[in-house]
């Protein structure tokens, strides 16, 4: 560890040097703009946590449908769980739980749509597969707590999706057709019109797959089918030169198979999701403030079975819930004077709904796990100052106050300094929480498992990070190291039997280095790479040890090619056996072709080496897959 630290401040020393030498580089990947750190449109030189940016041009290049598997890899120190050529599927045997510097097992990193929170608000945890990547302008990850602006579940993180606007005046029409390894489909429509003060886009897709993985037990059948449509449209009128008004609304209805563990197959594992997602905002803008006022309205309507073994009997009952969130957002910026920014903002939400037990014989009345809801209310206070265009300070406050626990206050403080043109130096001290969910309180009410009593799992992350941009702003790097530790985190006591009891009993300390690395070597030819390292006190499930991301694009004329390989080491994916640990790297590639401005051709791959490999214990995923399409694009 030591010498990666050496290894690491020498390339700094070196980049801080050079820099110092220039006087006509230009900033561009560091000085990004990004809202998610600040609520309004701030330079990433200007706040003291670190953010990753995934753009449009990243997400098309991937050809995914799914958002997150687009995320896996390219954020540092991020990890995404898989059991399959698609779909996350929900239930006990589901995939798709993120972690994010060893923190997030327990749904303590929170994704948001649009600056709105986005979870199922019974068990208080994202739905993978209901983020689509065809709908998304870009990504922007906060690696540290961000609960002094988003509240509870960004504990360890915020994942933001940014979702399209119709930008072009006119009509625009775009669509995607895939076909590849184990009858894999995916189809994508998409069309947007500007005129005027009026826009408006929408979207459909559409996947499907028989799977990978067959059941010894009942014939040799693929067991692990998946397929799911989604639906997007999203209305922008502009009211006046100061108001704009927005609304969208996204629909997942998807049907999930698992196979179960490959040691244990299950039958009959099946499960009926809809997920929605609606949202309507008002923003201004002047000449010394913004802000915006939001409503938003999620919820859910979940039916799943989930099996049994061979040998086993099938089950009487399935399970049924149907959730929800909504609430109201609302924040203004205000710029008293030069370099000054003043956010204030208010948040209000209701979270929760009804899970039961249907019995299949529909005479037996319904047993029921919870029927309840909560409301939060916050309200929180950040100050931005900038000093001699060189310094920027940054404080705030949050209260937040729960219809549970009562009242949570969450500071923050940290600052950025730029001692030359082109170096960011930044640190930051700051505090998550994460409130006890539905299923935590009340899910087995009437048993011995519940326990309303919770109190909020708490963590305080210290961070120091040093950016370097060179060459014109062809090459910059980031450098972060971090510290964090949590309390008072929610454990089941299973001592006692079935169901276990929960406590706030426990504990962790992770820190760790990431590094980051994009060099547009030619006009052509990009280079991106970034590794990470953590070290845990305590060992915490899916959460590499080690992670190595490498990435290469290049186009000459019409034609089109990419690669990247992730390495992952020490992933302790075995629950029972934490002490166990899995490496391995995979290989992707994609080469296309463009015959016409508006038509593309292409041909991608995935762990194309055929590596074995499983994030989820005991759920193999696929060897070499392969994958060609075509995509269309009109403006």
């Amino acid at each position: 560890m030591a010498k990666r630290f050496f290894l690491f401040g020498f390339l700094f020393a070196v980049s801080a040097n050079l820099s110092a030498q220039g006087d006509t580089i230009i900033r561009r990947s560091i000085d990004e703009v990004v809202v998610t750190a600040n609520r309004v449109r701030t330079s990433r030189n200007n706040v003291p946590m670190t953010v990753s940016v995934i753009g449009r041009g990243e997400i098309e290049e991937s050809s995914e449908s799914a958002l997150l598997p687009v995320l896996s890899g390219r954020v540092p120190g991020m990890f995404v769980t898989r059991r399959g050529v698609a779909g996350f599927g929900v239930g006990s045997s589901g995939a798709g739980s993120m972690t994010l510097r060893g923190v997030g097992v327990g749904n303590e990193l929170l994704v948001l749509i649009d600056g709105h929170p986005q979870y199922m608000g019974i068990m208080g945890h994202h739905m993978a597969d209901a983020y689509v990547a065809s709908d998304v302008e870009r990504v922007e990850v906060i690696r540290g707590p961000a609960s002094i602006l988003y509240g509870s579940n960004a504990m360890g993180g915020v994942i933001n999706i940014i979702t399209r606007r119709q930008e072009t005046e006119g009509w625009s029409v775009n669509g995607r057709v895939m076909y590849g390894s184990y009858n894999t489909q995916k189809y994508q429509a998409g069309a947007g019109w500007k005129g005027g003060r009026f826009s408006g886009l929408v979207s459909v897709n559409h996947d499907r797959t028989d799977g990978h993985r067959r059941n010894p037990f009942d014939g040799d059948r693929k067991n692990a089918r998946f397929h799911i449509t989604n639906g997007y449209a999203k209305l922008g009128y502009r009211l006046s030169d100061r108001f704009q008004a927005w609304g969208d609304a996204s629909l997942a209805s998807f049907e999930t198979q698992s196979p179960g563990p490959a040691s244990d197959p299950l039958f009959g594992n099946v499960a009926h999701i809809l997920r929605g997602v609606t949202s309507a905002t008002l923003e201004n803008t002047f000449e010394k403030s913004s802000g915006a006022f939001k409503v938003f309205y999620n919820f859910g309507d979940h039916k799943i079975d989930d099996g049994y073994s061979n040998g086993g009997t099938p089950s009487l009952f399935h399970f049924r819930s149907d959730d929800h969130n909504y609430g109201i957002t609302w924040y203004q910026a205000f710029r008293f004077f030069e370099g000054n920014l003043l956010t204030a903002g208010l948040d209000c939400k209701n979270f929760g709904g009804r899970a039961r037990d249907a019995f299949k014989d529909n005479t037996t009345p319904d047993r029921i796990w919870a029927d309840t809801s909560l409301y939060e209310l916050a309200g929180y206070l950040v100050m931005q100052q900038t000093l001699f265009d060189k310094l920027t300070l940054n404080a705030g406050i949050r209260l937040e106050n729960s219809e549970q626990f009562g009242s949570e206050w969450i500071p923050q403080a940290g600052l950025a300094f730029r001692p030359f043109r082109h170096t960011v130096l930044k640190a930051s001290v700051s505090k998550g929480f994460r409130s006890p969910n539905i299923q935590d309180l009340y899910y087995l009410a009437g048993w011995a498992g519940h326990n309303p009593d919770l109190k909020p799992e708490r963590m305080n992350n210290v961070e120091l990070s040093a950016g370097q941009s060179l060459a014109d702003g062809r090459l910059s790097a980031e450098l972060t190291w971090f510290t964090s530790k949590g309390s008072s985190l929610i454990v089941a006591d299973w001592s006692n039997g079935y169901p276990p009891t929960k406590y706030n009993s426990g504990a962790f300390k992770n820190s760790g280095v990431e590094f980051s690395l994009n060099w547009n070597v030619l006009k052509n030819l990009q280079f991106h790479g970034n590794c990470s390292f953590l070290h845990m006190d305590h060992i915490i499930e899916y959460s590499p040890e080690q992670q190595l991301y490498l990435s290469a694009s290049y186009r000459w004329k019409k034609w089109g090619a990419s690669a990247s390989y992730h390495y992952v080491k020490d992933l302790h994916n075995n629950v029972e056996d934490l002490e166990s640990s899995v490496s391995y790297g995979l290989l992707d590639a994609r080469l296309s072709c463009r015959p016409l401005t508006w038509l593309e051709v292409f041909v991608k791959g995935e762990n194309l080496t055929g590596r074995a490999y499983q994030t989820r214990f005991d759920y193999p995923m696929p060897g070499a897959t392969v994958f060609g399409g075509i995509s269309v694009s009109r403006k």
